[in-house]
């Protein structure tokens, strides 16, 4: 079976201006001869597939390369070097065919925030060459099912709140059918009834069309809900990739149950408060 998605030694560098501190006349001149930029690698030669209809989580510390990995299999950004398909499309040759079988939601979801909620899903819809009967009753019962008022539609999107804007942004994916969704920390800013409702819509969605979906999150309890199998990213690099009940027996010592939360800690070195442990 072919797989939704293909990452061969995938790679991604940015290159990050140097903080030059003031210092002695010597230091400075030291710092001179320094080069201005260092290279960062975002995503560090990646292989992985996913397979159709799978749910395949990516849980990182901030910076870690998530949003940059999503990006590069949206065709936002170009890898370096290696190779990422999308049901066998090439993302830099074929990315054309590839913006047709996928959708993506970003925490900070783009819209035209002037226009209301149904005028922004109406855009999509033309951009997407949906059919022009179906789709507003279609739009409706999506954001009837994410618990979105209906006397809120027609507000502009600019007065609604975050969380109402992440919920259309999320209507505005699904109602496209996507081979493939990318979801970007999707449930950031809602409420826990509203990140339940998401949730659950994208269990159903899975179900009913076979939707693969690749999810970065913070939310540990989402990911051990949603994810067949969860990657921990931590300096562009895949630290661990297995199911979440893989992920929990590497870490458990004695048989002692602990949590993805726990897993997270474990595996990128961190401690509650986001600070390196000590190696002692």
């Amino acid at each position: 079976m072919r797989s939704a998605l293909e990452c061969c030694d995938a790679r991604k560098v940015f290159y990050v201006k140097r903080e030059r501190k003031n210092g002695t006349a010597l230091s400075r001149l030291f710092a001179m001869a320094i080069p201005k930029y260092e290279a960062v690698e975002a995503v560090d030669r990646l292989t992985f597939d996913v397979a159709p209809g799978e749910i395949f989580g990516i849980l990182g510390p901030n910076g870690s390369g998530k949003s940059t990995l999503i990006r590069l299999i949206s065709t936002l950004l170009l890898p370096d070097e290696g190779c990422i398909k999308v049901f066998g499309y090439d993302v830099v040759k074929e990315r054309f065919q590839v913006r047709k079988l996928i959708n993506r939601v970003s925490v900070d979801a783009a819209f035209f925030k002037g226009l209301s909620a149904m005028e922004n899903l109406s855009y999509a819809a033309r951009l997407y060459g949906l059919d022009r009967r179906t789709w507003q009753t279609e739009a409706s019962v999506i954001l009837e099912r994410l618990g979105l008022e209906s006397d809120k539609l027609y507000e502009p999107l600019e007065d609604l709140s975050r969380g109402m804007q992440q919920k259309i942004a999320v209507a505005r994916a699904f109602l496209t059918h996507p081979l493939l969704l990318l979801l970007d920390e999707p449930t950031t800013g809602l409420d826990p009834v509203s990140k339940r409702e998401v949730q659950e819509f994208v269990l159903e969605e899975r179900e009913r069309h076979g939707t693969t979906v690749v999810l970065t999150t913070h939310d540990m309890q989402e990911a051990d809900r949603l994810c067949d199998r969860i990657a921990v990213i931590d300096h562009g690099k895949f630290v661990a990739l297995d199911t979440p009940e893989g992920l929990k027996s590497q870490v458990s010592t004695n048989g002692n149950y602990v949590t993805l939360e726990e897993v997270f800690f474990a595996l990128t070195g961190k401690t509650l408060k986001g600070h390196t442990k000590s190696a002692n």
